[in-house]
C-alpha cells in the first residue's frame, strides 16, 4: 500500500503556514499548497501543528470534502471502518466508497494482483474487503483478516476464489455482480466464435508475415453460421444473450442443455433441450456458458470432444476449468474437432509454452469477457455498494445467498 507518514514526503515539504502534512487514509501525497491536498488513488491525508513530529490532530477527506481535527477529529478517524482494496479499480468505484462517509480505504495501488503476503497484511482487522477474481481469498486469508471482518464483496459474477465454507463459517456476507456483465459477455462471446470459425488471428497474421500473395479459392475458408446448429451448453442469464445474438446470422438450429430445462427462456430462441451427448453430435457450434462447480468440473472432456463433428468449433466464455485442457489439445491437434476459442483458461494466465498456443486452430483471450469501459464501470460501482450494504448490515444490490 502507498502511504505516506508523518515525517514524510509531505512533511517535509509543509504548507507554509507552519502545519506539516503527512499519511494519507489511501494512496500518496503528491503535493501541497494553499490549503489543498491532491492524492494519488487515495482520499485522504493527515496533518499536524507545529510541534513534535508525532502530534497528528487532524484528519482530511479529500475527494468526500469533510475533515477532523483535535482529539474528536482523531476519534472520527477512528471509527471509520477499515476497507482493504485489492486492487487500483475504475474511480467511480472508489469514489462511491470515499464519499460513503463510513470507510477508512487502504488500496493496493497497482493494477496488478496483490501478493500475498501484502494481502495478508492489508486485510488485518479489515470490516470488508473489496476483492478481485484473481484474488484467492481462502482459510489464511480469512484468519489473517480476524473476527471484524462483516463483508467481501468480489468485483465479479464468478466466486470460486472465495472458500465459501470457511466464509459462511465465520457468517461473512458476500457481494457480486451477476446481470452487469451479461451484454459485454455476449458480445465477446459472439466476436471469438466468428474470430474462431472465420480463422481471422490466422489470416491477419499472414498479411504480416507475407503469407498473403494473391487470392485462392480456398485459402483462410472457414465455417460460417448461416444454417448451422449451435448448442448452448448453459442457457442462463449469458447463455440466452449469446443466443439472442447468434440468432440474426441465420442459425437454423438452437439445442442448449442444463441442470434442468428452461422453458421460458428458450421460447425466445426455439431452442430445444436435450442431453449434452446429444447437443455434441448435433452441434455445429458448441458454446459453453455455464456456472462452475463439482459437477461441472472437466465436463468437457475426451468424451465429450470425440462425440463432436470434425467440422465442430468449440467455444468456452465460463471458467477454465470445466474444459480438460490436455483433452481438447489432442482434439484439436489430431483433427478431432476444427477449432477452439477460449477465453478462460486454467491457469490464468496460461504459460506461453502452453501446448495449446502452438495450435493455429486455437484462439485465446487473456479473460477479456466484461472488458468494456462501461461494463467495469459499474461492476466497480455495485461492488462498492454491496460492499457499503454489508457495512451497514443493509440489504445488498446483489448478494450471494450462502
Amino acid at each position: 500500500m502507498a502511504a505516506a507518514s508523518p515525517g514524510g514526503e509531505g512533511a517535509r515539504r509543509g504548507r507554509g503556514d507552519g502545519r506539516r502534512w503527512g499519511g494519507g487514509v489511501a494512496g500518496r501525497l503528491l503535493w501541497v499548497g494553499a490549503g489543498r491536498v491532491r492524492l494519488r488513488g487515495g482520499v485522504g491525508a493527515v496533518w499536524s501543528e507545529p510541534g513534535p513530529a508525532s502530534a497528528v490532530v487532524g484528519v482530511c477527506d479529500v475527494l468526500g470534502g469533510r475533515c477532523w481535527s483535535g482529539v474528536s477529529g482523531m476519534k472520527a478517524a477512528q471509527q471509520l471502518m477499515k476497507v482493504f482494496v485489492t486492487r487500483r479499480i475504475p474511480k467511480d468505484g472508489l469514489q462511491v466508497l470515499s464519499e460513503s462517509g463510513i470507510c477508512n480505504i487502504q488500496q493496493w495501488d497497482s493494477d496488478e494482483p496483490v501478493p500475498k503476503e501484502e494481502l495478508l497484511k492489508g486485510v488485518a482487522g479489515a470490516h470488508g474487503l473489496y476483492c478481485m477474481l484473481s484474488d484467492k481469498i481462502d482459510h489464511e486469508v480469512l484468519q489473517a483478516a480476524g473476527p471484524n471482518l462483516k463483508v467481501i464483496s468480489t468485483l465479479s459474477v464468478g466466486f470460486d476464489h472465495l472458500s465459501i465454507d470457511e466464509i459462511k463459517k465465520r457468517g461473512i456476507r458476500v457481494g457480486y455482480t451477476p446481470d452487469v456483465l451479461t451484454d459485454a459477455t455476449a458480445e465477446l462471446t459472439v466476436a471469438l466464435l466468428l474470430a474462431t470459425s472465420r480463422r481471422l488471428m490466422e489470416a491477419a497474421e499472414e498479411v504480416k508475415n507475407g503469407g498473403w500473395i494473391t487470392w485462392k479459392p480456398l485459402w483462410m475458408c472457414g465455417y460460417g453460421l448461416s444454417g448451422s446448429t449451435v448448442g448452448i451448453v448453459g442457457l442462463g442469464r449469458i447463455g440466452l444473450a449469446i443466443a439472442r445474438r447468434l440468432k440474426p446470422f441465420g442459425v437454423k438450429k438452437f439445442l442448449y442443455t442444463g441442470r434442468q430445462p428452461r422453458p421460458e427462456a428458450a421460447s425466445q430462441i426455439q431452442g430445444e433441450y436435450v442431453p449434452l451427448s446429444a447437443l455434441a453430435e448435433e452441434s455445429d457450434f458448441v458454446v459453453i456458458s455455464c456456472s462452475f462447480s463439482p459437477q461441472t468440473k472437466d465436463m468437457c472432456n475426451a468424451d465429450l470432444f470425440s462425440k463432436m463433428k470434425k467440422t465442430a468449433i468449440f467455444i468456452n466464455t465460463s471458467r477454465g476449468a470445466v474444459v480438460n485442457q490436455d483433452d481438447l489439445y489432442h482434439a484439436l491437434s489430431s483433427g478431432q474437432i476444427a477449432a477452439a476459442g477460449l477465453d478462460v483458461t486454467v491457469p490464468e494466465p496460461l504459460p506461453t509454452d502452453h501446448p495449446l498456443l502452438s495450435l493455429k486452430n486455437c484462439v485465446i483471450l487473456p479473460h477479456i469477457g466484461s472488458a468494456t469501459y462501461a461494463t467495469r464501470n459499474t461492476m466497480s460501482v455495485l461492488t462498492a455498494n454491496n460492499l457499503l450494504a454489508g457495512l451497514k448490515g443493509e440489504q445488498m444490490p446483489s448478494e450471494l445467498k450462502l
